[in-house]
């Protein structure tokens, strides 16, 4: 008998237009599958099931039933919404309580590696290099001189909490220094100050896969934007070169640090870690818990490079959950 997969998408951030595409690339890829498949979207004001005529159905929070359709019964769901609740541990904790098996990493997991200052310090003690940093909270006075003086110029200003470069300003003169402060702090309440690596970027997908971690081919990023942003992600204003162009023994150690990362997470289902190639050295950016999904995005192209079909890598997640 056929399992009913939930598949979740939206969310309520910037990124749940993203999402919708995600959800939707995994529903079509497996709604002739071996599962039964429903598009769950989990909005801000709404949390509804959408068939396939587009029609919508509300969904009972309390239970995660479709109250037009209590015979239905869902026996996982897939997690396919990119920021909150999806990747900052709200939701996972939600279907924890509900005793519904999810795809991907557990709460802990979520919520370390949404929060992109916990993440980082959680990791430095392991011998994982990051770029020279500093860290302002809202309402806490600063001085900009003085930072800039720590992380020099250009640097980069981050909210701490978000995803597909939301609030990631690159500062190259004092003067925007305070502008792209209250940028960040438009999605969240704490700020990341990172020093600039004029470097070569890379990503790469790690993933649990037949019981087994398996490191994706890299992905090296180019482009002419002042750094990887929305545009570059989504509108296609970046080359995005798999494999990387990089030496064997350099893609060697980067697989073993992204292994050794997704490690000493304690990660499950997918990820993607972003890091900079500086001087010969290997810098992380930040790691993601929910990667994009859609037909633009970096991790489905790495599978497919490394031979992995669509259908088995979302089959895979969920079958991995149930068992």
């Amino acid at each position: 008998m056929k399992k009913n997969i939930a598949i979740l998408m939206g969310g309520y951030s910037n990124e749940y237009e993203i999402s919708l595409k995600s959800g939707k690339v995994v529903f079509e890829t497996l709604k002739n599958s071996n599962f039964n498949c429903f598009q769950i979207h989990i909005l801000k004001d709404r949390w509804v099931y959408v068939d396939r005529d587009k029609k919508e159905f509300q969904i009972d929070k309390n239970s995660f039933a479709i109250i037009e359709k209590p015979e239905i019964k869902f026996d996982c769901v897939f997690n396919a919404v990119h920021g909150s609740p999806g990747e900052d541990g709200l939701i996972h904790e939600y279907f924890s309580k509900l005793n519904i098996p999810m795809s991907g990493c557990g709460e802990f997991q979520a919520r370390l590696t949404f929060d992109k200052i916990k993440c980082l310090e959680y990791l430095k003690p392991h011998g994982i290099k990051c770029a020279k940093s500093f860290i302002v909270s809202r309402g806490e006075k600063t001085d900009n001189n003085s930072i800039i003086k720590n992380v020099g110029l250009p640097c980069f200003v981050k909210a701490s909490k978000s995803g597909s470069s939301y609030g990631i300003t690159k500062v190259s003169r004092i003067e925007d220094f305070d502008k792209a402060i209250n940028i960040a702090f438009n999605q969240g309440n704490q700020v990341l100050i990172e020093s600039f690596l004029d470097g070569i970027e890379i990503s790469v997908g790690v993933i649990s896969y037949d019981n087994d971690i398996l490191i994706l081919p890299i992905t090296e990023i180019v482009t002419n934007n002042e750094f990887f942003d929305y545009n570059a992600k989504y509108k296609g204003e970046a080359d995005e070169i798999t494999p990387a162009r990089i030496s064997y023994q350099m893609t060697l150690r980067i697989k073993s640090i992204a292994k050794k990362i997704y490690e000493i997470l304690d990660m499950k289902g997918f990820s993607r870690s972003e890091f900079i190639i500086q001087n010969d050295e290997v810098f992380l950016l930040e790691v993601n818990s929910v990667p994009g999904l859609t037909n633009e995005s970096i991790l489905p192209k790495q599978a497919n490079a490394a031979g992995i079909e669509l259908k088995d890598l979302f089959s895979n997640a969920i079958n991995e959950a149930i068992n």
